[in-house]
């Protein structure tokens, strides 16, 4: 330190160290702005941007090996003859469609009188006619069903017995002893808000229009209450069903629960998925509804299950034991697509989007693999799986380590690269198994309807609302993985369940949604 003029001025080696620091501290700052910056695009792209994450086909010509032997192919390629195709429209569409539709036929005929010559005055015959198709909308129609029991006793043991025997014609029980629900009623009801995201405050006002003065306490109380009576016993052996499978997938999502003990109306509850894989010829899609999202959850609804877990990366699902989890590529894909349009300019030839760009394509030729070999055999997938897939996964594990060294890690692509290390283990337990899907897509698309629900509905109220709502959801779902109505499966059961003794150990088999002894009306109409 030197003193000139009665004032102190720093050393050269002061200065440095100063100097240092502040670029230090710039360098801190320009990645803070930066990763702002991608945060803010990343937010408006989701808001106002294309949700699809599709590549673009050109996209997947970037390699990473051999570049220049495909740049070279592609330029000596021979030019091939263009083939044009022309198709003609289809005769008897409309036919086709409305074949499997109910007819009502009206008839337009000229009365006798008119049926004359206004010229000759002789009789006119019919030389042809001319058709009109119209589609004619019934809407839901509600009316009052008394069942009347008739009850005979005997008159002459009223005058000399001392019992008189009485007989009861047999009548079927009711869903809900002395109330007004009836298995449709019931069916219709669960059908609208868990299929179709009817709230019950408007389906409140839809009845209301019908001139039917139900509210929705009631709507909830009927739902409540035959899902506990009748649905619980019936959702426990789907559950058990369930945990015999060998391959699953899982997920979950937020719900808010408005009445859940010790925790305030504004906190987040759970809801978890469990669901079949393709390869099961029992489809099960089952709900559960818990008050957060600790790995005891899923280590409590899984006991005794022993197989394979499609997950994406929580860790809750770490603590599974006898459960190996394959990991989602369509979430490390993901990533990577997230960070490319977190770039100012996802077009451009900077280091970071050619990196991001790169990562995409590697995950791009695992699921373009996984295309081809949709329709074979487990082992035959498998085979495929070690002679294609394998040499990808080696690249692209080694192509991250070399990435990690140079990109920040709190930035978008550095976050993709550590998030597919991280989760390494379980992205590459596919290759143990052909039946194991590379991602958990499958649960996700299952899990979606509830989210759109929720967001009608917005809340449960308390939580027997919000584990009836999960038996409710577990049923709708199965029975359209299994090809079924809703509505017309939740009916049938409604009018079959109540005449069983649910205390009983009882065989429900034929009531199972893939059972063959389902009436013909539960089943959807298939498009041919």
């Amino acid at each position: 330190m030197k003193i000139m003029d009665g004032k102190t001025s720093p050393t050269i080696e002061e200065l440095e160290k100063k100097n240092a620091q502040l670029e230090n501290q710039m360098k801190t700052l320009e990645l803070k702005v930066q990763w702002y910056e991608e945060q803010f695009r990343l937010a408006q792209q989701k808001r106002f941007g294309v949700s699809s994450e599709k590549t673009d086909d050109n996209q997947l010509t970037l390699q990473l090996f051999n570049e220049a032997e495909i740049s070279s192919a592609v330029l000596l390629a021979e030019p091939t003859m263009e083939t044009i195709n022309y198709t003609r429209k289809k005769i008897g569409g409309r036919a086709e469609k409305l074949k499997d539709l109910p007819v009502e036929t009206i008839h337009y005929d000229l009365s006798d009188a008119e049926k004359v010559c206004l010229a000759c005055n002789h009789e006119l015959h019919e030389m042809s006619h001319q058709t009109r198709q119209e589609l004619k909308v019934v809407p839901a129609q509600v009316k009052v069903v008394e069942h009347v029991q008739h009850i005979y006793s005997c008159r002459h043991c009223e005058k000399h017995a001392i019992t008189t025997p009485i007989v009861k014609a047999k009548m079927p029980n009711p869903v809900i002893p002395k109330g007004l629900a009836s298995p449709s009623a019931i069916a219709f009801v669960m059908t609208q808000k868990f299929a179709d995201g009817l709230p019950l405050y408007r389906q409140e006002k839809q009845l209301e229009r019908m001139g039917i003065p139900l509210n929705r306490q009631t709507l909830s109380n009927w739902m409540i209450s035959s899902t506990t009576r009748w649905l619980r016993p019936f959702y426990d052996l789907l559950h058990r069903q369930l945990l015999q499978e060998e391959l699953l997938h899982a997920d979950e999502t937020s719900l808010q629960v408005l009445d859940e003990p010790g925790k305030i109306a504004q906190s987040k509850s759970y809801m978890w998925l469990y669901r079949t894989s393709s390869v099961t010829k029992k489809p099960m899609v089952l709900f559960d509804y818990r008050a957060n999202r600790s790995s005891k959850n899923p280590k409590d609804f899984l006991k005794g299950y022993e197989g394979y877990l499609n997950v994406d990366g929580y860790a809750g699902y770490e603590s599974l034991e006898n459960v190996e989890l394959a990991g989602c590529w369509a979430h490390a894909r993901r990533k990577f697509d997230e960070a490319l349009k977190a770039l100012k300019s996802p077009s451009s030839s900077s280091t970071r989007s050619t990196i991001a760009k790169k990562g995409l394509n590697f995950c791009n030729q695992l699921f373009a693999i996984e295309r081809k070999i949709k329709k074979l055999d487990a082992k035959e997938r498998l085979k495929i799986r070690q002679k294609d897939s394998q040499p990808v996964l080696d690249a692209y594990l080694a192509w991250l380590h070399e990435q990690k060294e140079i990109i920040a890690p709190q930035s978008a692509t550095g976050k993709a690269i550590t998030y597919s290390l991280n989760q390494w283990h379980k992205l590459t337990t596919f290759m143990k198994d052909g039946r194991i899907e590379i991602d958990n897509n499958r649960a996700e698309r299952s899990i979606k309807p509830f989210v759109i629900g929720r967001k009608n509905w917005l809340f449960a109220v308390s939580t027997s609302g919000a584990n009836s709502s999960a038996i409710i959801y577990s049923l709708v779902e199965t029975a359209k993985e299994n090809g079924l109505n809703p509505f017309f499966y939740l009916q049938f059961l409604f009018e079959e369940l109540p005449q069983l003794d649910m205390t009983a150990d009882l065989n429900l088999e034929h009531l199972m949604p893939w059972s063959k002894e389902l009436p013909k009306d539960c089943y959807i109409q298939k498009k041919k």
